[in-house]
């Protein structure tokens, strides 16, 4: 369970990361298990296609996602009790459970724009959580997250284009003078449990040969009702399924202005081009 002063972190900041949550051993064993799974061949959900010729990692060693869906060893994880006694702790409630993915990250592999989670669950009411388990030691070298501490009570930003020589994503958030991204470096078998508006992304993996494989559960609060089509079904922290109702998502995001010298978000429609957002 998490402490009093994890819980302020994770309120104030947006996250926390509850380190040696898992065993070195543990994150080893998961490590090996998706190794082995990505080298027999392809999966549900494998959509950029496995390209063993490619010269890029990313298509040699692409993510998985949804394994619960059908691995036994993905599901389990993801519906470990020390992760549901931990967001619960956080949250105040249990969670529902809605994706797993696996990145692993290859030396070369290029990083993740800045970006919220909930751009793309569109979780209503209230938002997502994640819980993002490191398989390796990660720090800047080899593509370690980075988060935007704070960012947590925004709305859902605005996208822009993202550099794809740096991103694996062509969309990314912009931040203003004065918000900094923050490394967050994590040995294996660390968690880090994020807010789903905190905005984050990661590293590119400029290490001469060492993987940054992850584990990643996607979740969302207890109180909510509906979720973007592509995370149902929707399971309780038990396992069993609930009906929740199809999120189509909003219809506003929020652009940065300066309001008196200081940075503030102004909301806008979504489908307003960025060229007519004036002040």
């Amino acid at each position: 369970m998490p402490e009093v002063q994890d819980v302020r972190r994770f309120q104030e900041s947006g996250y926390v990361v509850a380190r040696g949550l898992f065993s070195q051993e543990e994150a080893e064993s998961y490590g090996e298990h998706f190794m082995q799974m990505r080298a027999s061949g392809t999966y549900p959900g494998d959509f950029a296609g496995v390209d063993l010729t490619s010269s890029d990692p990313l298509k040699r060693y692409p993510r998985m996602i949804h394994m619960h869906r059908w691995d036994d060893v993905s599901l389990a994880w993801m519906l470990d009790a020390r992760l549901n006694e931990w967001m619960t702790g956080l949250l105040g409630s249990a969670p529902y459970a809605v994706q797993t993915m696996l990145y692993f990250k290859p030396a070369g592999g290029r990083g993740q724009a800045l970006h919220q989670d909930q751009y793309y669950l569109k979780v209503q009411p209230g938002t997502c959580i994640a819980a993002w388990m490191a398989l390796d030691d990660c720090d800047i070298e080899n593509g370690c997250l980075q988060v935007v501490p704070g960012t947590q009570n925004l709305p859902i930003l605005c996208t822009v284009q993202a550099d794809t020589t740096q991103s694996f994503t062509d969309v990314t958030v912009p931040i203003p003078d004065g918000m900094q991204a923050e490394p967050v470096l994590m040995k294996a078998g660390d968690v880090l449990f994020f807010n789903g508006q905190l905005v984050h992304g990661s590293f590119p993996n400029t290490s001469q040969g060492r993987f940054r494989r992850s584990l990643i559960g996607h979740y969302i609060v207890g109180e909510a009702q509906e979720v973007a089509k592509f995370y149902h079904p929707v399971l309780r922290m038990d396992g069993t399924p609930v009906e929740l109702g199809v999120s189509e998502g909003g219809s506003e995001c929020g652009v940065w202005v300066e309001e008196e010298g200081t940075p503030a978000v102004k909301m806008r429609p979504l489908d307003t081009p960025m060229a007519m957002v004036t002040e």
